[in-house]
C-alpha cells in the first residue's frame, strides 16, 4: 500500500495544486463544521459500501447530503447496496472508519472497488477530502481527484447521487 506518502508524492509529481489544513481528528460531518470557517471549497463525506453481489463502491458526496440509499443503485448501477464492513475498508483501502477518502484508492487495486463523485463535486474548484488519515484535510479540484483516481488505474463514475426529502 502507497499510503499518505504515495498520496503526497503523486501529488507533486502530477503537479496538482492543493491547501492542506492539520486539525484534531474528524469522525463526523458534525465534528468537521469547525473547518467550515476555515477551508472554502465543497466540505464532503464518504460512503463505504457493499453490493447484493459483491461489489465494493466508495461514494463522495457533499457533506450536507442525505443520500438515498434505497435509490443510489440505480444511480451508480449496483445492485442493493448496504454499508461494508470496517475489516473491509481496511483490507481493500488500508483505512479505518473516519477515515475514509476517495484518496484511499491509491491503496485498492484496480478493479477492487468503484470510486463515485457526486456530479456537484466534480467541476467543484476545491473539494476537501482527509489525506487517509482525519487529523488533515486537503483541499483540491474536482477535477484533480478524478485525475488522481484515473492515474491509480480506477475508472471513476461521476452520478448524480439521490438525495431523501427533507420532511
Amino acid at each position: 500500500m502507497r499510503g499518505e506518502a504515495g498520496l503526497r508524492s503523486d501529488l507533486q509529481s502530477l503537479a496538482i495544486p492543493f491547501v492542506e489544513h492539520e486539525h484534531k481528528p474528524l469522525f463526523t460531518v458534525a465534528d468537521s463544521e469547525e473547518l467550515y470557517g476555515v477551508m472554502a471549497g465543497a466540505h464532503t463525506k464518504n460512503l463505504f459500501l457493499k453490493d447484493n453481489g459483491g461489489a465494493y463502491w466508495l461514494v463522495t458526496v457533499a457533506s450536507d447530503a442525505r443520500v438515498d440509499l434505497k435509490a443510489l443503485p440505480v444511480a451508480i448501477g449496483s445492485k442493493r447496496v448496504s454499508f461494508g464492513k470496517a475489516e473491509d475498508m481496511e483490507r481493500l483501502l488500508g483505512i479505518t472508519p473516519g477515515s475514509v477518502t476517495p484518496m484511499a484508492a491509491i491503496n485498492a487495486l484496480p478493479g477492487s472497488i468503484t470510486v463515485v463523485l457526486d456530479a456537484t463535486l466534480a467541476p467543484a474548484g476545491q473539494v476537501n477530502v482527509h489525506p487517509l488519515r482525519n487529523t488533515a484535510t486537503l483541499g483540491l479540484s474536482g477535477a484533480a481527484i478524478l485525475d488522481l483516481l484515473r492515474h491509480w488505474g480506477h475508472d471513476p463514475l461521476v452520478a448524480s447521487i439521490p438525495m431523501q426529502e427533507v420532511p
